[in-house]
């Protein structure tokens, strides 16, 4: 089989078409003399426990959201577990909730005794799917989760609706949507509670931390008294008699943390921008070859922490685990998703998430089937990821566009070469957890 010059790639012999180096267009998270004299300043003050950088921090979020009340935690999984103790959820009251979202979004209600009802997501935006959710609400329904997954906002104006219409609680994981907005309104603000995390893959690390947000004060004051001490010491209504103990969980977020994360916030914007200035510029010419992108539609304006596409290996005639070693081969740094479905997960498979729930006697949850959601289960097997690039050069992204174009006008002869050969190289694309 003969192929001309640069056309042939690289994984049948070809040279790769990305020749730069990634290294410091991929660097994240992106730390400068700000966050370093920030840090020094918390350190010299000696307080590194109770400083007032915290308080400024969450001053930071309730002027970035407009939310009213908040409680900086030790990570977004503790500040996801304030929400859904401050909810009041009780043994056995179900959560609508998408398989197709990182753990913490999900396991952490097990330890308030509610059981997760996993929904299949849509399509479109990635998020749940408000249809299939409907029809999964029962009489112990009582919230449902929406997450923006990859800096896609979910259809928030649906879930809010079917949240409104069913009389529910929202609980928003924007962890990955920082930035992000829904006609002109910013994620973070449409749940009941809203919960963002500031882990240093986020888009305003901190290396860890979680915010917790609402407009209700009664769920703020729940949170507070369930994992901080010196805050609850300070209020000023009933809850405070609860100062002595607290409700047993410790979450407060370090100031050494909350010093990073204001500068990171403070930057945040310009940043968020460049990336979506080179995600949609690479997004136009790798849609031009049959991928789909999720450019974001009107009214949205999407961020990026990863970049997916969507590959239809049938159109192509190339299974998506040889595309992927093609692509490697070309010097892309192309992987499948990180999140494995939550729904086939032993922790519900098996029935471990009963001893985490303490469900009541004869409390029947929902049975959690491994093959119950068809539709997800088939577009997360459709995915390809790319890095962001915070910090990518033009000409990097055209050698990226010129990789993709070389695999994909040749998917038949990789094929054929992989079934005569057997596996060209060793695959990339297992699931990173």
């Amino acid at each position: 089989m003969q192929h001309s010059g640069s056309a042939l790639p690289a994984i049948l012999g070809g040279k790769a078409a990305v020749t730069l180096d990634q290294s410091a267009a991929t660097r994240w998270p992106m730390i400068t003399a700000e966050d370093e004299s920030s840090v020094l300043a918390v350190m010299r003050q000696g307080d590194l426990s109770f400083n007032p950088v915290t308080q400024q921090l969450e001053r930071d979020y309730c002027d970035f959201t407009g939310r009213r009340y908040v409680l900086a935690h030790c990570n977004g999984t503790a500040a996801l577990l304030a929400a859904f103790f401050a909810l009041g959820l009780e043994p056995g009251d179900e959560v609508l909730v998408p398989s197709a979202t990182f753990w913490a979004s999900v396991v952490p209600m097990l330890w308030v005794g509610a059981v997760p009802v996993f929904c299949e997501s849509e399509p479109d935006r990635l998020g749940l799917d408000p249809a299939d959710a409907e029809a999964k609400i029962t009489s112990r329904t009582r919230a449902l989760m929406m997450v923006h997954l990859w800096g896609m906002p979910s259809k928030t104006c649906e879930l809010i609706e079917l949240a409104r219409r069913h009389n529910l609680k929202l609980i928003e994981d924007a962890s990955h949507a920082l930035g992000a907005s829904v006609d002109g309104r910013k994620c973070g603000s449409f749940g009941d509670i809203s919960v963002f995390s500031l882990q240093s893959g986020k888009l305003a690390p901190a290396g860890e931390g979680g915010i917790f947000l609402t407009d209700n004060e009664t769920y703020w004051e729940r949170a507070t008294c369930l994992g901080d001490m010196e805050r609850t010491l300070r209020l000023t209504t009933p809850a405070r008699r609860f100062a002595g103990t607290t409700f047993g969980i410790k979450t407060r977020l370090a100031p050494v943390c909350a010093a990073i994360a204001r500068v990171q916030l403070k930057r945040l914007e310009e940043r968020n921008a460049r990336r979506r200035e080179n995600m949609i510029y690479l997004s136009r010419k790798l849609q031009a070859f049959g991928l789909q992108t999720y450019l974001e539609p009107p009214g949205v304006t999407r961020v990026y922490l990863d970049f997916l596409l969507r590959y239809d290996a049938g159109r192509f005639g190339l299974p998506i685990n040889h595309l992927v070693d093609a692509l490697v081969a070309e010097g892309c740094l192309a992987a499948t998703p990180r999140y494995p479905l939550l729904h086939q997960q032993p922790l519900f498979t098996e029935g471990h998430f009963r001893r985490i729930a303490r469900l009541p006697d004869g409390l029947k949850p929902p049975a959690y089937d491994p093959r119950a959601m068809p539709r997800t289960e088939a577009l997360a097997r459709e995915f390809i990821r790319l890095p962001a690039f915070p910090w990518a050069s033009r000409e990097l992204l055209d050698q990226y566009a010129t990789g993709f174009e070389k695999v994909l006008t040749h998917c038949r002869e990789i094929a054929a070469a992989v079934k005569v050969t057997g596996q060209l190289q060793k695959s990339s694309s297992n699931q990173n957890y």
